[in-house]
């Protein structure tokens, strides 16, 4: 049952979509790295490993040596897999190309759609299918003229897949910039910097057979007598077009204090900005902006414990009063001989009405084993 609800929300997302969207491929919006989550997803101006590709690819010049990285998460109390996989690898010493790939799915969903024909249910006509989003992003970083001034650019190609219902293909370009000076160091992110777009394509007959379970549902949740009513909970048709997602910037600043001889103190404040009226803490018009805020202690670079604390929400209660909301992360890692293993107590899903999730990670650079 719930498969079968999180499927109908992709179909009413299908129908009801308009041609710009101030919110689509929002699994994009998740993020990646146990250790990013660990810190309430504040990496925006510190992020300098394989896992800026998502970040912001400009901390790709931070990089050594080649480096690998992998991250598994459960969505939807286990209902979803959330997968990530990145390798990055140092041109010269001024630039660095990366790769990742990126999927989420809810898999083994029951088509019942068939069971029931001419009046008869037939249990062998039940099958099964999967609801996957897939981002493939290669990135380009690099130094420039301007000391300590990094550049960053992120193509990616997004393909989106409801079993033979439906699908898309869609483009995009992430832009980002990292600026260090003496121990402050500034981040700025812009997702979709010229627009996303998604190009969806349907199969009628399998449509068909969806809008039909929405017509009986219209059936039993309409309530008006009236004959002429053509007033509906779900549309009876459902158009091909084009999906346009607006541009998202993520504006952070980061300093690193010096606890003892041993231990280090890193910080990081970011501004999580979109373009469309919210229900964040600061909202209009025109932009909403989300705090977030992450700290990490470290051990002689070996031993990490994280925190965090982001999505400010105002909602709205059952007595039409507000009270602001809040998710607070925490998180653990530990490395050794270029082997990092982290994890994070963290909401993925950016939703306080959501349970929290265990996040995994791993990541490997490959210079320690040379």
């Amino acid at each position: 049952m719930k498969k079968l609800l999180i499927i109908i929300l992709f179909a009413q997302q299908m129908v009801f979509s308009q041609t710009i969207r101030s919110f689509s491929n929002e699994f994009l919006n998740i993020g990646v790295d146990a250790a990013a989550f660990g810190m309430g997803k504040s990496v925006t101006a510190i992020s300098n490993d394989v896992n800026s590709i998502y970040w912001n690819p400009a901390g790709l010049v931070g990089l050594k040596d080649y480096q690998g990285a992998l991250m598994h998460a459960e969505y939807f109390q286990g209902i979803a897999g959330y997968d990530y996989a990145a390798f990055a690898k140092p041109i010269n010493e001024e630039s660095t190309v990366a790769v990742s790939i990126i999927r989420f799915a809810v898999d083994d969903i029951l088509n019942t759609t068939q069971l029931i024909q001419d009046g008869q249910i037939n249990y062998d006509r039940i099958s099964l299918f999967s609801a996957t989003d897939w981002a493939i992003n290669v990135g380009y970083a690099k130094k420039l003229i301007v000391k300590d001034l990094n550049v960053g650019v992120n193509a990616k190609i997004v393909r989106r897949k409801i079993g033979d219902f439906a699908s898309s293909i869609g483009f995009g370009i992430d832009a980002g910039l990292q600026f260090q000076r003496s121990d402050w160091k500034f981040g700025l992110m812009v997702r979709d910097v010229t627009t996303t777009f998604n190009a969806w394509s349907f199969n009628d007959d399998k449509i068909d057979d969806i809008i039909a379970i929405y017509d009986q549902l219209n059936t039993a949740i309409l309530t008006d007598d009236d004959p002429n009513n053509d007033d509906q909970v779900i549309p009876t048709a459902v158009p091909e077009k084009v999906e346009i997602t607006k541009p998202k910037a993520q504006l952070g600043v980061a300093r690193k204090f010096r606890i003892t001889k041993n231990i280090d103190l890193q910080t990081e404040l970011d501004l999580n900005m979109r373009f469309a009226e919210t229900n964040d803490i600061i909202s209009s018009s025109f932009v909403s902006i989300n705090p977030a805020f992450g700290f990490q202690f470290d051990y002689l670079d070996m031993v990490y414990i994280r925190g965090g604390v982001t999505n400010f929400q105002q909602q709205t209660n059952f007595d039409n009063s507000q009270s602001l909301t809040l998710e607070p992360n925490l998180g653990v890692g530990f490395s050794y001989k270029g082997i990092q293993v982290d994890y994070a107590l963290a909401n993925i899903g950016g939703s306080s009405g959501t349970l929290f999730s265990n996040v995994f990670s791993l990541k490997v650079d490959i210079s320690y084993f040379r």
